[in-house]
């Protein structure tokens, strides 16, 4: 038992006053220290679903951002483990979605000018690199051409989607600018870097709501959309999920931003600012995030999952690779023990879920009159468990905690 104490979750990482075993629910979470829990995640999704191809429901193989989500948090998971059944998961999706020509199957296309359709390629650096085998290469640079005439705005900021017109949203910017950087970093072309820099920048700068220190989930140039503001081009809200994919995406491409980068410590203020504004908006007693975060404690409002696991691996990592201060591991510790208490359940067949992950948010489209931005529309969306955005972020903080823990 003693052992059991020494090394438990909360004295491997930082001194809190938060501990799992003071919980009053009938699960049990002392002792596991976080690596277990980011192994017992991905293993009870693998149970669920054997084969990635189908994650996030799909009915047939798809390539989507939430399959490459999911198998680049198993990939990082065998990079630390050593492990072969993580690298298997990932290396199974990317062998069925990618013919022996390099041709990227399941509903890819480049002309559909998607920027969620790049995230999966993140898992293909990797791969290429361990089998040598050419078709990866070759998917990969089909997702870089894609960038390379992706439609703009007048300033150079990607459109979400080709039929979303002249619209920046902060999901975008994770869903293609670190392919973007490590393309650049791998491939020698500096430009790919430029651009994933430049991305945030105008992100950034069109998006943050002077405040709270957060950012508005979209930007319209023309102002031409029903949920944009005449004036300012925003939506109406911060949604919490599309500012957890901005900090990803932050911490993820200063992987591979050279330190002699002119743009390097720009980007690294540009991270500091915006992790300062989600930190003074983390729920005090839970330790976890609202789903709409400029509305804390609003009727109708809720504690919610995917947004939390972005935010605790985008703290975790930043602390680790030195970009933040302690107040954020303290911050993503607490936030990881909120995830455990206020989400995480065990079933009886041994696996875990994780509870009150928003399934979809958007702005505009089909049904506008569903997708406007509002504070009810945010609240209304179908909340699930086990959802691919929670599922990928929880085991990628899980590591990113066991990485500041090894080093103590």
């Amino acid at each position: 038992m003693k052992n059991r104490i020494k090394h438990s979750f909360f004295v491997l990482l930082v001194n809190t006053t938060i501990v799992f075993g003071q919980s009053k629910s009938k699960n049990d979470f002392e002792g596991i220290a976080p690596i277990e829990w980011a192994k017992k995640m991905a293993d009870s999704d693998q149970k669920r679903i054997p084969n990635p191809v189908f994650l996030d429901g799909a009915k047939n193989p798809k390539w989507n951002y939430t399959n490459g989500l999911v198998t680049l948090a198993s990939q990082k998971l065998y990079n630390y483990t050593k492990e072969q059944k993580y690298w298997d998961y990932g290396i199974l999706y990317a062998d069925q979605l990618i013919d022996k020509n390099g041709k990227i199957l399941g509903g890819y296309a480049l002309d559909r000018y998607s920027l969620d359709l790049i995230n999966s390629g993140k898992i293909l650096f990797e791969i290429y690199n361990k089998t040598g085998e050419e078709r990866y290469k070759k998917a990969m640079d089909t997702l870089y051409k894609q960038l390379e005439s992706h439609p703009r705005n007048s300033d150079g900021g990607y459109w979400h989607k080709k039929n979303y017109p002249w619209q920046m949203w902060l999901d975008g910017v994770y869903m293609a600018d670190p392919f973007s950087a490590e393309y650049g970093v791998v491939f020698n072309v500096p430009k790919s870097i430029d651009d994933a820099i430049l991305q945030v920048e105008l992100i950034q700068k069109h998006t943050f709501d002077p405040k709270t220190g957060l950012n508005f989930h979209g930007y319209d140039e023309k102002r031409a959309q029903f949920w944009a503001n005449k004036q300012t081009g925003l939506s109406s809200h911060i949604w919490s999920r599309a500012q957890g994919w901005y900090c990803m995406a932050l911490v993820d491409i200063l992987d591979f931003v050279p330190k002699e980068h002119p743009k390097r410590k720009e980007l690294i203020q540009i991270l500091q600012k915006v992790f300062a504004a989600v930190l003074k908006a983390q729920e005090k007693d839970s330790g976890v995030w609202w789903q709409v975060m400029d509305q804390p404690g609003r009727k109708g409002n809720y504690l919610e999952s995917t947004c939390s696991t972005m935010f605790v691996y985008s703290f975790a990592k930043a602390y680790r690779n030195g970009y933040v201060d302690k107040s954020y591991l303290k911050s993503a510790t607490k936030g990881f023990n909120g995830i455990l208490k206020q989400f995480v359940k065990e079933n009886q067949d041994g696996t875990i879920t994780i509870t009150k992950c928003c399934s979809v948010a958007g702005l505009g489209g089909k049904n506008p009159q569903d997708r406007d931005g509002s504070f009810d529309y945010y609240i209304s969306e179908p909340i699930g468990d086990n959802d691919a955005k929670a599922v990928g972020p929880f085991i990628m903080a899980g590591i990113e905690l066991q990485k500041i823990s090894d080093k103590k």
